[in-house]
């Protein structure tokens, strides 16, 4: 995996927004920055417990706190004034929930981004970094739906914005560990004297912990040109290899009941298409997508293909480098939640 990105100097003295700070990702910005000579954070959500908890357990002058909507363009611009830069996490994630209520998913993910990256482009922040998902792409679900209009509305503000407001697009998978992810299910389970549930043995999924997310936007932040897409080059494992190795370091000998693959769950994740792939720029630990520059003057594109496009494949978790048990467990070790789980600590889905 990459190293971790250290660009901190960059920050010096400058203000950070997070629309939907009070998540994983927020979380692990903030462990990263507080400490560092950054100027401001400003967290901004509509949820006031979750700024009231991190409030207290973070206890910095550096840290602000704005309620808002990214539904609703007036709180955006209140909490915009002054800032530099912004890493986009606001969404609504679950994808059953999205699945029953679409109308929202495309409130807060699609159209809530639009308002973020109107309000940014007015109020002159220098970089924005969007923050999608694996599910946007060859999305077969209401979440994936609601986040690939999400990008492409990025890369069509991006058009206008130039460099003006430089606005970058960032794609990963599951992050290991995070809130309503499998590993804190599992753990719990083995706790709770239950059975593992796994959906289907052979689905794979990409691993990626949430420093990794950080060092992807990190990285996009300090690379990225105008309407630029990056994902993380990252190692994938079968569910059941993830149990198997959950398993072993909980030295449980717990039963694993296959239960059937969920309403709009994929086999597989994939992280660029084969038309990006085609394009895609090889960056050492990261893939970069240069935007598309062509306008409505487009009829001259529609005499010949692209042979390059015919000869790729896309890139996903069935073909990246593939953990056994021993990588998965190596790469378990390495997490908070899962040392805690071993001290005997009790996990909280």
């Amino acid at each position: 995996m990459p190293s971790h990105v250290t660009m901190e100097s960059t920050f010096k003295g400058k203000t950070l927004l997070i629309p939907g700070g009070t998540g994983t990702f927020g979380n692990a910005v903030l462990r990263r920055f507080s400490k560092t000579d950054i100027g401001e954070i400003r967290i901004f959500s509509r949820d006031e417990k979750k700024q009231d908890d991190m409030r207290k357990a973070y206890a910095s002058p550096k840290i602000k706190f704005y309620l808002g909507d990214v539904r609703e363009p007036g709180s955006l611009r209140d909490a915009m004034a002054g800032v530099d830069f912004i890493f986009h996490a606001a969404a609504l994630k679950q994808v059953p929930s999205c699945e029953f209520f679409p109308i929202e998913a495309l409130r807060t993910n699609s159209l809530g981004t639009e308002n973020m990256l109107t309000q940014a482009s007015a109020a002159g922040v220098k970089r924005v970094v969007v923050l999608s998902t694996d599910k946007a792409v060859y999305p077969i679900n209401a979440m994936g739906i609601s986040k690939a209009m999400m990008e492409k509305l990025a890369l069509a503000k991006s058009r206008v914005a130039g460099t003006s407001t430089i606005i970058n697009v960032t794609r990963y998978g599951n992050v290991m560990a995070s809130r309503g992810s499998v590993i804190p299910l599992f753990i719990k389970q083995i706790q709770d004297g239950k059975h593992l549930t796994i959906t289907d043995p052979q689905m794979t999924r990409f691993m990626m912990s949430i420093d990794d997310a950080v060092d992807l936007v990190l990285f996009a932040f300090q690379n990225g040109t105008p309407g630029d897409t990056f994902v993380q080059k990252a190692p994938a494992a079968t569910i059941e290899t993830l149990a198997l190795a959950i398993k072993q370091l909980m030295k449980s000998d717990a039963r694993v009941d296959v239960i059937g693959t969920r309403h709009g769950e994929k086999l597989y994740e994939t992280l660029l298409t084969r038309e990006e792939m085609a394009v895609a720029e090889d960056v050492g630990g990261y893939y970069r997508v240069a935007s598309d520059k062509r306008d409505l003057n487009y009829a001259a594109y529609f005499s010949e293909g692209d042979a390059k496009v015919a000869g790729a494949e896309d890139y996903n978790s069935h073909n990246t480098q593939r953990l056994d048990v021993k990588g998965m467990i190596d790469l378990l070790r390495e997490l908070d939640i899962v040392q805690r789980a071993m001290r005997g600590e009790k996990i909280e889905v």
